[in-house]
């Protein structure tokens, strides 16, 4: 993120924005600095790819689905653009020990001392990762005592638009995000590559919620895509994954979506047609 800070300073903060007097390296505005360019970047990337998905991918056909809600993009926008306020708060703070160099995201590709491989095995680790602490941490959402509180609200949208994407209670959101943000802690990390693992984490989190159920044959029950979360939230306990099927099949959750077995919501209205 200081990349993105740094960029925000050179071009715009530094020249226009804040007083001269008020050094670039100083904490709080550091911090203001970043709560900022976390909340236009976040909304940027939901408004814009929600929007891409929704008008481009999404089957317009579901909001005839009966498990569709009244005014229920309306709603999920809504909800978001309440929650990322507050969900980026916990974040920036992360983010600003990144900057102030408590991670382990180094800048060019030299300081790897495993080069090129080092980055494209670091973009692997990161997704299975990810995928793993997502599980369980998605996983333990669903226990009685954190679900009504914190997960319930994301499970509204039984039949999810991609704007469903980032429609969580801000305790919900900022937990599922966290292994992105621990993963640089922890392990070596380049940090163009950071910024764009963190785009694609978002973009993926809008594409399983948009209703294309579309995968290559092989890999149907390998990725967990739109089909297998459309599943988890109309039937709760199954397909917590964020990727991939691994873990759902480890943890004993895994169900194979119903999208695949002509039994999916376009096939509940395609026989509601035929009746």
């Amino acid at each position: 993120m200081d990349l993105v800070l740094e960029a925000a300073d050179w071009y715009l903060l530094t020249p226009y924005v804040y007083p001269s007097g008020w050094p670039e390296g100083e904490p709080c505005r550091q911090l203001l600095s970043l709560f900022v360019i976390t909340n236009l970047g976040a909304l940027t990337l939901y408004l814009v790819f929600g929007t891409l998905s929704y008008y481009f991918i999404f089957d317009h056909e579901l909001k005839k689905h009966p498990q569709f809600l009244e005014n229920q993009v309306r709603r999920e926008i809504l909800y978001a653009l309440r929650s990322l306020p507050w969900i980026s708060v916990p974040t920036v703070a992360l983010f600003f020990a990144e900057v102030r160099g408590y991670s382990k995201l180094y800048d060019n590709i030299e300081d790897s001392p495993y080069g090129w491989s080092g980055v494209l095995l670091s973009m692997l680790s990161f997704l299975f990762f990810t995928d793993m602490g997502i599980y369980w941490i998605h996983r333990g959402l669903h226990h009685k005592l954190f679900y009504k509180r914190f997960h319930k609200p994301h499970h509204l949208w039984k039949i999810a638009t991609p704007f469903a994407s980032h429609a969580f209670h801000p305790v919900d959101g900022f937990m599922q995000s966290l292994p992105y943000h621990i993963y640089p802690f922890l392990f070596p990390l380049h940090k163009i590559t950071y910024l764009g693992l963190y785009i694609f984490v978002n973009v993926w989190t809008i594409s399983i919620h948009d209703g294309d159920y579309r995968v290559p044959r092989f890999l149907q029950h390998i990725i967990n895509g739109s089909a297998h979360h459309t599943d988890h939230h109309l039937y709760f306990d199954y397909n917590y994954g964020q990727y991939f099927t691994l873990w759902d099949k480890i943890g004993g959750s895994y169900k194979s979506p119903t999208a695949f077995e002509g039994k999916g919501p376009h096939d509940y209205l395609r026989k509601l047609r035929e009746k």
